[in-house]
């Protein structure tokens, strides 16, 4: 292979949802682009992560047997086989190299026995499950989310350690198919980030169907026993199951890739810094803009461009000239954001923009935060307990679902919806809401703080009758008022 087939414009290391995302949109704008992915291509959402745990829910709504949604799962899944979306990547251009990809220096990757030299590079490589240090943990019957997402078992009786939305959703979907449920919660409630009311709701209906919640302790030590393990629990109590379930945590993978030799700090408990255009920054590289400053590669032109590339190793995409200096961006779970796939794939975009010469920053002020229960759970923007330690002055009203039409059309006394407005600028600045498909009629809510809409535009807006979305309207009346 010659070194010009060798050469990409573009990098992407990683190819799941984001990377996938990232090096279809850069193919189809002309760009020369390699992807690199070692498993399987799609990666961790549409296999193990939302579309397999939003088949089970929806399965359980519906009805369906145990052995009708674990087909359904698969069939949803792909069967955990990316040979088609390797192929829709191919198709739109996008070089698909297999193997570990690692740097060698600057403007330069190794994967196999191959390097290929790039302009931009992209890091994808999304985040992993981590399990906690406790006495006997690695000697259990456990699962991470991933396992619990692939394997076709029914446990009889399931512990779930951590109440994040992954633990929230599955704890759901086990007790909706018969299992024995309990909860283990280091905090003293569920959804501790969130307004309180959403955990509290979330609590009740997750009780309701039986599922014991054990809040304000931790698992101490776990035994192998003759019918499965014995969990003890740091306030004395102990319980007997067949799986442990573990949601307490996710690593972003940037361990082993060699990002050291660009100057970027890795550390796997953080992520990778990025600036609002979503570029990597690097601490000290030799050679390169000092502390602090977005990592810089090697400055090559654009596929077809005869002009020279700007030689400022600090210059990046955005200048409207068509030259570009190498850069290291990334996108999703590697910024350490979390596992949230709607604000990967946005960071994406931010991605895509500015490494095609477009400066978009990114904003993060009306990012949706979801649980996929039922009901669920929806916040976005700014809650009660962060709030203060940011410094806003919060206005708060509510109102709560049973007193809608819908709700008595559909039988339902539960739910509530509640927003925030910063008392100074008198524009929405946060909301959260428990209900049916939440997060569907909840989504004018993001709009309005992203574009901080006048409040006295947002009361003048007119909703479906009977909706859920009706709900909205009156706390946003009394937000006008109080203001």
């Amino acid at each position: 292979m010659s070194v010009a087939q060798n050469h990409h414009d573009v990098v992407v290391l990683g190819g799941g949802t984001t990377g996938r995302l990232i090096s279809t949109e850069l193919a189809r704008a002309g760009c020369t682009v390699a992807l690199v992915e070692n498993a399987l291509a799609g990666g961790e959402s549409p296999y193990f992560a939302c579309m397999p745990a939003k088949s089970l829910l929806h399965s359980t709504r519906r009805g369906e047997t145990w052995e009708l949604a674990i087909a359904r799962r698969d069939e949803v899944a792909g069967n955990l086989d990316g040979t088609s979306a390797a192929a829709r990547m191919a198709e739109a251009g996008v070089t698909v190299l297999r193997g570990l990809g690692r740097i060698s220096g600057p403007g330069a990757i190794r994967v196999g026995t191959v390097t290929y030299t790039f302009t931009d590079l992209v890091v994808c490589t999304g985040s992993e499950p981590t399990l906690p240090s406790i006495d006997g943990l690695l000697d259990a019957p456990v699962w991470t989310s991933d396992e619990a997402l692939v394997c076709a078992d029914l446990p009889r009786r399931l512990v779930v350690f951590g109440a994040d939305p992954a633990g929230c959703e599955l704890a759901q979907v086990y007790a909706s198919y018969g299992s024995q449920v309990t909860v283990i919660e280091s905090a003293r409630r569920l959804l501790g980030a969130e307004a309180p009311f959403a955990g509290d709701m979330l609590g009740g209906a997750l009780r309701r169907m039986g599922i014991d919640l054990r809040l304000g302790v931790t698992l101490s030590q776990i035994r192998r026993t003759e019918f499965g393990v014995r969990v003890a629990l740091s306030d004395g109590g102990v319980l007997d199951a067949d799986r442990i379930l573990v949601t307490t945590g996710r690593r972003p993978r940037i361990t082993d890739l060699g990002l050291e030799l660009l100057g970027v700090a890795v550390d796997p408990s953080r992520g990778l810094s990025v600036d609002p255009t979503c570029r990597v920054l690097v601490t000290d590289p030799p050679g390169l803009p000092a502390s602090g400053s977005p990592a810089g590669l090697v400055p090559r032109p654009r596929a077809g461009s005869t002009a020279q590339a700007d030689t400022d190793a600090g210059a990046h995409a955005g200048t409207g000239t068509g030259q570009v200096a190498g850069s290291v961006w990334a996108a999703g779970d590697v910024t350490g954001t979390g596992p949230s796939p709607h604000l990967a794939r946005y960071q994406a975009r931010v991605v895509v923009s500015n490494v095609l010469g477009v400066r978009r920053e990114a904003d993060y002020r009306a990012i949706p935060r979801v649980v996929h229960t039922t009901p669920s759970v929806y916040a976005v923007g700014f809650s009660p307990p962060s709030a203060d330690a940011e410094g806003v002055d919060l206005l708060a009203a509510g109102y709560d679902l049973a007193s809608t039409a819908r709700a008595a059309v559909e039988d339902d006394d539960g739910g509530r919806v509640e927003l925030y407005a910063d008392r100074v600028r008198g524009v929405l600045v946060g909301a959260a809401a428990v209900g049916p498909y939440a997060e569907e009629w909840m989504s004018e809510i993001a709009l309005a703080i992203r574009a901080e809409t006048p409040l006295s535009v947002l009361t003048d807006v007119v909703h479906a009758f009977p909706t859920y979305g009706e709900a909205i309207e009156v706390p946003l009346r009394e937000l006008v008022e109080r203001l």
